[in-house]
This record gives C-alpha cells, sequence and structure tokens, in this order.
C-alpha cells in the first residue's frame, strides 16, 4: 500500500507535489500558530483572572485587619464573584451576596507564599455553576487566624476563547487555501522557463545540434541548467560531426581499394586473355592486404572510442621493442639500430604498446632512405622510446596535424606507401590511455618520434581511461593489437 502510494506520488507533476508540500508546510505552520495563540491567550487571561482574585482578597484581608468582620461583605468588582470568611475550625465567617447562607464553599488551605496560588474550582453554589478561579489568603490575628477566598469566574473568558477558537478554525483552511492558489501561480510562473527549455531541447534534432537553448539572465540554478545544456549540446554536436568525418573519410579510404579490385576484375572477365594471370593475382594481393589493413586500424579504432578498459601489469618496453624490431628486420634490407635500447619497465597493456612500437616502426620503414634508430632509456620516472630515421622528415607546420585521423602529407599520398592514414592516430589514442606524450621533432635528416610514458605510473586494475575523443584499449582487443600488421603513413 505505502509503496503503491509512494509510487502515484511520484509520477504527480513537479507543480502539483511543490504545491502540495506547500500548502502542508503553510497549514502546519498555520495550525501550531493558531495553537500556541489560543494557549497563549487564555493562559494570559486566567493569569488576568488570578491577579484579580488576588487583589480582591489582599484589599478584604486588609479592611478585616482594621476592622471587625462585617457579614455582608462588598461586591468583588466582578458582580459574579464570590467572597467567603473562614476561621481556623472551617465556619464561614462572613461571605458575598451571592453566597449568604451557604455553606462553605473553599476547601483548599490558604497560601502563606507572597504570591498565593491560584486554584480552579467548580462547585460554587452560584449560577449556572462552571468553572471559577480562586485564591485564599491568610488573615486574622495570632490567636484568631482566618482565610479570606475570593473567587471570580472563568466563563467570560471561555466564552472569548471559543469564539475565537471558531473564528480561527474557519478562517484557517481560507489563509490555508489563497495561500496554496498563490503558491500555485507563483510555481507555474517559476517553473515556466523550465517548460520553456523543456521544448526548446525537444525541437533539437541530431542533424540540428549546433542549435543552443537560450540560457536565462539570472546566474541561479535554472540559468546555470540552460549552460550545460548548451555545454552538453556542444560536447555532442563535436562528437558527431567526428564520427560523420570519420565515417565520411572511412567510406573514401575504402572506395580505393575496392574500385582497383572492382577494375582489374572487370578487366580480367572481359578480356581474359589480355590479362597477366600473376600480376593479377599479384595486385588484388596487394589490394586485399590494404583493406585488410584498413579494416584493422578502423575496428581498433572503434575499439579505442568505447571507452573499454586497460588491464595493467608491469611490462618490460625494451622486450617489446626487441620483438618488433626483429619482425621488422624480415620486412625491410634497411638497418635498424637497436644498440641505444635499455632496459625500462612501465605498467600498462603489452599489447597495446608493442601495437605503438609496431606503428613507429612501419612508419620509418615507409619514410628512411638507408636506416633507423630505435632508443629506449629509463629516466626521471619516465621511459623515452625514439624512433628516429632518415627520411625527408615531417614539416614542423604538419606536426600535429600528422596525428590526427586519415591525415596524409602531399609528399605521401601515393598508394604504394601502404599508409592508411590512422597509424600514429593509434600511437596517440594508446600512448595518452597510458598517461603518456607523443611529439615529433627533427632529426636532420629525417623525423624523430618521441614517445614519453610513465615508469612509475600504476592505474588501477581495469580502470577507464582516456580524454575527450581518446579512449583507452583493453586487453580483450588483445588480438587485435597484436596480429595486425599495421602500416601507418605519416601520413
Amino acid at each position: 500500500m505505502a509503496a503503491g502510494l509512494c509510487s502515484w506520488w511520484a509520477r504527480r507533476s513537479l507543480r502539483l507535489r511543490l504545491t502540495a508540500a506547500a500548502a502542508a508546510v503553510i497549514a502546519a505552520g498555520l495550525t501550531g500558530a493558531t495553537v500556541l495563540l489560543v494557549v497563549w491567550l487564555h493562559a494570559s487571561l486566567i493569569s488576568g483572572l488570578d491577579q484579580t482574585a488576588l487583589q480582591r482578597a489582599q484589599v478584604v484581608a486588609s479592611d478585616m485587619d482594621r476592622d471587625h468582620i462585617r457579614q455582608d461583605l462588598p461586591p468583588t468588582g466582578h458582580g459574579e464573584g464570590a467572597v467567603q470568611i473562614v476561621d481556623g475550625r472551617g465556619a464561614v465567617l462572613a461571605s458575598s451576596a451571592n453566597l449568604r447562607g451557604r455553606p462553605r464553599a473553599f476547601d483548599f488551605p490558604a497560601s502563606r507564599s507572597d504570591t498565593p496560588h491560584a486554584h480552579t474550582v467548580s462547585n460554587i453554589p452560584v449560577g449556572p455553576g462552571g468553572t471559577w478561579r480562586a485564591v485564599g489568603v491568610p488573615a486574622g490575628t495570632h490567636r484568631t487566624p482566618v482565610t479570606v477566598y475570593v473567587a471570580v469566574p472563568t466563563e467570560g473568558v471561555d466564552h472569548g476563547l471559543a469564539q475565537l477558537t471558531a473564528a480561527l478554525a474557519a478562517g484557517v483552511p481560507a489563509v490555508v487555501a489563497l495561500l496554496t492558489g498563490v503558491v500555485w501561480l507563483l510555481t507555474g510562473r517559476a517553473l515556466r522557463p523550465v517548460d520553456a527549455l523543456r521544448a526548446q531541447t525537444a525541437e533539437i534534432t541530431a542533424s540540428d545540434l549546433n542549435r543552443r537553448v537560450d540560457v536565462p539572465p539570472a546566474d541561479d540554478a535554472l540559468g546555470r541548467l540552460a549552460a550545460t545544456f548548451n555545454d552538453l549540446l556542444a560536447r555532442l554536436d563535436t562528437a558527431t560531426r567526428r564520427q560523420r568525418r570519420f565515417v565520411a573519410d572511412a567510406a573514401h579510404e575504402l572506395r580505393n581499394p575496392l574500385s582497383t579490385l572492382h577494375t582489374r576484375l572487370e578487366v580480367a572477365a572481359h578480356r581474359p586473355g589480355s590479362v597477366d594471370g600473376h600480376g593479377l593475382a599479384t595486385g588484388l594481393l596487394q589490394e586485399s592486404e590494404r583493406l585488410t589493413r584498413l579494416a584493422d586500424d578502423l575496428l581498433q579504432l572503434a575499439r579505442l572510442d568505447t571507452r573499454p578498459r586497460l588491464r595493467t601489469r608491469p611490462v618490460d618496453l625494451d622486450e617489446v621493442v626487441y620483438t618488433e624490431v626483429r619482425e621488422a628486420r624480415r620486412r625491410t634490407p634497411l638497418i635498424i639500430d637497436q644498440r641505444s635500447v635499455g632496459a625500462a619497465r612501465v605498467q600498462g597493456d603489452a599489447d597495446a604498446l608493442a601495437r605503438v612500437v609496431r606503428n613507429l616502426l612501419d612508419n620509418a620503414l615507409r619514410h628512411a632512405e638507408t636506416r633507423i634508430g630505435v632508443t629506449l632509456r629509463a629516466q626521471d620516472g619516465t621511459a623515452h622510446l625514439v624512433v628516429v630515421d632518415d627520411g625527408p622528415g615531417v614539416p614542423e607546420a604538419d606536426r600535429e596535424r600528422v596525428f590526427g585521423r586519415f591525415t596524409r602529407l602531399d609528399d605521401a599520398r601515393a598508394r604504394d606507401t601502404g599508409g592508411t592514414g590512422l597509424g600514429l592516430a593509434i600511437v596517440r589514442d594508446i600512448v595518452t590511455a597510458h598517461h603518456g606524450t607523443v611529439r615529433i621533432e627533427d632529426n636532420r635528416p629525417g623525423a624523430r618520434l618521441i614517445v614519453v610514458l610513465p615508469a612509475g605510473h600504476q592505474p588501477a586494475e581495469d580502470r577507464p581511461t582516456g580524454r575527450s575523443g581518446v579512449r583507452g584499449v583493453s586487453h580483450g582487443v588483445g588480438s587485435g593489437l597484436g596480429e595486425s600488421d599495421v602500416r601507418r603513413d605519416t601520413a
């Protein structure tokens, strides 16, 4: 039952819930204030009656000390008041006119303190009954002590409080209803900008992410919410544009080898006698290898963009370098100098780091003239991996741009370079996922690619990594890292 009620309440509108909560608070506040007012007023009026009775009793006691006791006592000032003088044996010596001939009406003893305590009595045989406030003060002499009792009725106070309570009982709900209506109107007015913000957000589609919502001029929670919406839209717009550009570039890169394959197969189909079978097979094999490399790089980047998790462990980076250099020597007659490779241990994904080294070597193989140099050293808590070549180098203006996806420099756009334009982009993503940096410097001649990895950094196991637009790489995609024969461009 309670769960169903909570579920029903949670489905109500925010305006209704805020108004209901405000109404409950207003009702509780006004009711509490009303109760406190009635209680305080009752106590104040009763205290006034007590003071009246006490003063009258003191006046009667003072008169009796000066004169002898009179049988007929004057009224109390409240015509309905009652006065009795009782001796030590309980006999009534004198009384007011409304108690004349009546037996003793007060049975509590006289108070000996300076401020006698008043009592509530209800057995006084005067009028229609009701409650009275009575006090008793001692009087007389030591030989003949007497007690002066004076009582005043509370009927007037009770009647006045009853009328006030009735008026408040009728007025408080009306005030609560009025204030609830005001809260309803004010809440609707306060939520109107939120509804406008919702309407503007609903009009924004995936193809129109460059639009922004209006930010209120006030620097309040609503203004910050609108600014956050705009920031979110900006990030979504950037991510969407990047994805569209990536898809367009991928489609363009895939079209070229597919067109070549289609053209060669079409020629072979229509003119089989003029086609060299070995040359055709060799060309088709090269294009299929290029497609395989491109598909592998695209898959790797897709995995990098899905924010996988690094499975890190201590990796001897020098062993990774030796293994990749040995594999590279099988594919090239160029000299690869690894004599400057020293011991260096980092915390990272071994397969991902192997992919970094492989891509750097492939990049150097495509542009080196005669030799490639590989250096690895540990320095100041970092591992520095340097791959140099004696090729044409990379102009300083393009040294950052080559790390973009599908980027090729003008002198590296020939199809025979085998580059896909993704190798260095993969290098940067993986290095960034390992909290490292990669940069290009001039080797005079050639290019010097420098990777710096924190040797002492140990991220938590399975910790998600990456930056905006750059993601970590999972050990679960290790087969893609280890099996791909990547061909990078400087490209």
